[in-house]
């Protein structure tokens, strides 16, 4: 009866864990730090100081310029750099500003065009909601309720993105319509709060190009063999139950 009992609880957590696992992948997860809001956090931190340390500043920028450059075109790293080398922090800032923006501009446009990718979108996702709580303290500041409006968007276009469920369980239908509602509604007020003229500067990479592509569904790939150890284990463990539950019978008899 012990052993019935040992193993049929086994099971039962086995079975739990795989699925709160798998229920992980439909939450924003870890965004994984994205590197340009890194690096405005550490610059601002820089060009608060009395006097302002450009120079420290300048270097956290230089770590990100390739991928900005990669990304948006020369242009901005030229002017931002520009402006640290003229010792003009409230023109560095305003055009950071308006480069994150843009970096949140760029991942929307690039989960759009590849929306069926849940993996792919559910990460650029995450890197731009990153971005934009870097951004958050100054939409805090002007208006708390808008904010929590933005966000709210955010957690809408997550849940356009739909379920795979796993092995068909628990599966949702993405929702591309919704998704561009709340892009929409997402860029054209951070477009309007920091006055900026147009997010066409530069280039939105394409998915070829995307460094956060995901290039296989982690949990829902069937060719995936480790997908397959927990349901074999699942299964191994339920076999165990009975074959030993058929054995106490026999010797009750």
């Amino acid at each position: 009866m012990k052993n019935r009992l040992y193993l049929a609880f086994i099971a039962i957590f086995l079975f739990t864990h795989v699925f709160s696992t798998t229920a992980n992948a439909y939450t924003y997860g870890d965004p994984n730090k994205e590197d340009l809001a890194e690096a405005y956090k550490e610059m601002l931190i820089e060009l608060d100081k009395n006097p302002p340390d450009f120079i420290t500043a300048r270097k956290h920028y230089e770590n990100v310029k390739e991928e900005v450059d990669m990304h948006m075109g020369p242009d901005p790293s030229k002017i931002i750099l520009q402006n640290l080398e003229d010792k003009d922090k409230e023109q560095t800032i305003e055009n950071l500003d308006e480069l994150l923006v843009l970096n949140i501009a760029r991942r929307l446009e690039n989960i759009d065009k590849n929306f069926s990718e849940f993996d792919t979108s559910k990460r650029l996702l995450a890197k731009a909601l990153a971005t934009y709580e870097a951004l958050s303290p100054k939409i805090v500041a002007k208006d708390s309720d808008l904010d929590k409006e933005i966000k709210a968007e955010f957690d809408k276009a997550l849940e356009s993105l739909g379920n795979p469920g796993l092995f068909g369980v628990g599966q949702k239908e993405p929702d591309q319509d919704t998704f561009k509602t709340s892009k929409e509604k997402i860029l054209s007020t951070l477009q309007t709060e920091f006055d900026i003229k147009s997010l066409e500067v530069g280039h939105f990479s394409e998915s070829a190009t995307e460094t956060d592509k995901v290039t296989n569904n982690a949990w829902t790939d069937p060719s995936n063999i480790r997908n397959w150890i927990p349901i074999i284990i699942i299964v191994s463990v339920i076999a165990a139950v009975v074959f030993v539950a058929k054995r106490k019978r026999k010797s009750n008899k």
